[in-house]
């Protein structure tokens, strides 16, 4: 086109070497090596506004907030993204599920038993560790469980279980009047009940701050 500066060969400049001249660039100084677009921009595959040679998190949902290196935020820094942090207040050092939320699956009880295994006690140490941290702060233990028999049946384990993570976190220290307790049978499932991998999810301790 006219007025457009040439080099020596008569084509058009591109001075960042992106394969597309100045005159259309709207990106003029593209990195070397970076692969760019029709206007010589930079890709941006997930459309999050951080150019894919910057972006350590390249599959990000449309929408999604996200930090400087293209990653979603994870405000508590519990290893799980703000957009599927259900729990997104969660404690320093607290272990989550992968829904963000303070918990422990399946480790804690043989089937259909409220007596915890000796070899959870080290779990249980580290969310003793927790609260010691946060002294003024309450936790209610909740017990969770799959659909396997009875709602009634459920409902009395789910407590059971509750109260035997209760009495062991006493036993080590934790003040009494700082935990409650509550048995939520298989009515707050975190995973689909039809499969083994979906109840073993289900069957779980959470332990949520109160105050």
């Amino acid at each position: 086109p006219k007025g457009v500066a040439v080099d020596k060969s008569g084509c058009p400049l591109d001075s960042d070497g992106d394969g597309v001249p100045n005159y259309k660039d709207k990106c003029p100084n593209t990195p070397k090596g970076v692969a760019v677009d029709k206007s010589g921009c930079p890709l941006d595959s997930d459309g999050d506004g951080v150019p894919n040679y910057k972006d350590k998190c390249p599959n990000t949902p449309k929408g999604v907030p996200v930090d400087r290196s293209g990653c979603p935020f994870d405000s508590d820094g519990d290893g799980v993204y703000n957009y599927l942090d259900k729990c997104p207040k969660t404690l320093k050092g607290a272990q989550v599920n992968s829904q963000g939320c303070w918990a422990l699956s399946d480790v804690l009880f043989n089937f259909a038993r409220w007596n915890i295994k000796p070899l959870a006690y080290a779990m249980l140490d580290k969310v003793i560790a927790v609260m010691k941290r946060n002294p003024t702060l309450t936790f209610e233990i909740q017990g969770h469980t799959d659909n396997s028999g009875t709602e009634k049946y459920n409902k009395t384990l789910s407590q059971k279980r509750a109260k035997a993570v209760k009495q062991y976190l006493v036993d080590k220290g934790i003040k009494k009047d700082r935990l409650s307790t509550k048995g939520y049978w298989y009515s707050k499932p975190i995973a689909p009940n039809n499969t083994s991998d979906g109840r073993s999810l289900n069957r779980r301790v959470e332990f949520i701050t109160t105050q």
